[in-house]
Parts: structure tokens; sequence; C-alpha cells
């Protein structure tokens, strides 16, 4: 199997464009673009005169936006003075209306003042009256102040008398514990009062039964003699081995008092 020719033909690009000879140009070219039509000096300065002026079109335009502009600001002023004055004619109205209500009263006084003395003695009457519910009312929001005072002077005694009592349990709760841990203590010392005092009788029999008068000891055989030093000898064991244990049960008493 032999190698693929992977070889291209090479080409001079300046040969090949020059044996395609000249290229039509579609566009315009450098010199149609220096030789194109220029204005002269006069009509540019025309053409900067019109700019600056600017389009007739344009500034009537704004004329008519501007006249639509003023029309509804003229619309929205006489709005808001036709408010401004009917707020104002109606507060004249109410003011009207409150000094003839007024004159009226006076009126009305000046007429009870002017009539006979029964008709004074009613006025006074009325205005000792007017004066009486006055007091009423003014009893009345008192005695309201002093209920609301009191109501949290009782809610405050009621939160202090419950705290009280609540510290008062404690205490009594710790009363307690401690009384049942002297009473504890006291049993235990009983216990032991009681176990040291059967261990002294004990050994105050054992010898006196050891001291025994001497002519009975001569009396007694060797035999006897032999047995009651073997059962000496068993007691005075027993003696040492409760000893013992009377010293582990002290020492543990004493630890758990410690710890109490």
């Amino acid at each position: 199997m032999g190698k693929r020719d992977n070889r291209v033909a090479y080409i001079n690009p300046i040969a090949a464009a020059r044996a395609r000879g000249p290229v039509q140009n579609s566009g315009p070219t450098i010199q149609d673009y220096l030789s194109r039509p220029r204005p002269t000096w006069e009509e540019l300065k025309e053409q900067l005169e019109k700019k600056k002026k600017g389009s007739r079109a344009l500034a009537d335009f704004e004329d008519k936006m501007n006249e639509k502009w003023r029309k509804e600001l003229a619309k929205n002023r006489e709005k808001r003075l036709g408010d401004k004055e009917r707020d104002k004619k109606s507060m004249d109205k109410e003011e009207k209306k409150d000094k003839k209500e007024k004159k009226k009263k006076e009126k009305k006084k000046s007429s009870r003042h002017s009539s006979s003395s029964s008709s004074s003695s009613s006025s006074d009457s009325s205005s000792s009256s007017s004066s009486e519910s006055e007091d009423e009312d003014e009893k009345k929001s008192l005695k309201k102040k002093r209920k609301r005072r009191k109501s949290s002077a009782r809610r405050a005694s009621d939160s202090s008398e419950e705290e009280s009592d609540t510290e008062s349990k404690k205490k009594k709760r710790f009363k307690e514990e401690g009384d049942k841990d002297k009473n504890e203590k006291e049993r235990r010392r009983k216990r032991k009062a009681e176990r040291s005092h059967k261990d002294s009788s004990s050994e105050s029999t054992v010898e006196s039964s050891g001291e025994e008068p001497e002519a009975k000891k001569k009396k007694r055989s060797s035999e006897e003699r032999e047995k009651f030093t073997v059962k000496s000898k068993k007691k005075r064991k027993k003696k040492h081995k409760k000893h013992g244990r009377k010293k582990k049960k002290k020492a543990a008493s004493q630890s758990d008092s410690e710890l109490d």
C-alpha cells in the first residue's frame, strides 16, 4: 500500500492577477469623490441661518401646545378657586348660624333675669341644678378613679401575698427537710448507744462469771478449767469481731453525716 499524495499545486497570486486583467470598479473612485460638486460660501451661510431660525412648522406646533397648556391651567385654577369660595361660603354660613344661636341664648337668659322674682328663683334653681349635675359628674369621675386605684392596689397586694405564700411554703419545706435530717441523726445516735450498752453489759456478765471465789475454783477439777478456758477464748474471738464491725459502722455513719 502506497502513501497518499497530499500535495497541492501552488499558484503565484500576482501572476494570477495579471492574467485576469484589470478589474471593473462598480463604485465611485477617489477622483470622483474629490471632484464632487461643493456649495459656495454664500450658500453655506444661508443654510446656517436657516438652521438657526428653525423650521416654521416646529414653531407653530410649539405655539399650539403652549396654548393648550394655558387653557388647561386656567380651567384648573378656576376649579380650585371655585372650591375655595364654596368652602368659605359654607364656613361663613356656619359662623352665622353659631352667632344666631348665641344671640338666642343670650336673649333667653336676659328674659329670664328680667322676669319676676319667681322666675329669678326658678332660674337660680335651674343654674343650681346645672351646677349640681356638674358636681355629680365630677363625683362620678372621682369614684371611678378611686375604684381603679383600689383595683390596682388589690392586684398588687394579691401578687405580693402570692409571693409571700410561695416563700413561706419554701421555708416550710426547708424546715421539714431539716427536721427529718435531725430525727434521722438522733435515731442513729440512739441505735449506737443501745448497741454500745448491750456490748458493755455482755462484757460485765462475762467478767462476773470469770471472777468467782477462789474456794470454788480450787474445788473445780482440771477438766472444768480447760472447758472454761476454751469457752472464754471463743467469746473473746466473738468480741473482737463485733468490735471491728462497730468501728466500720461508726466510720460509715461519720462519712454519711459529713455528706449530709
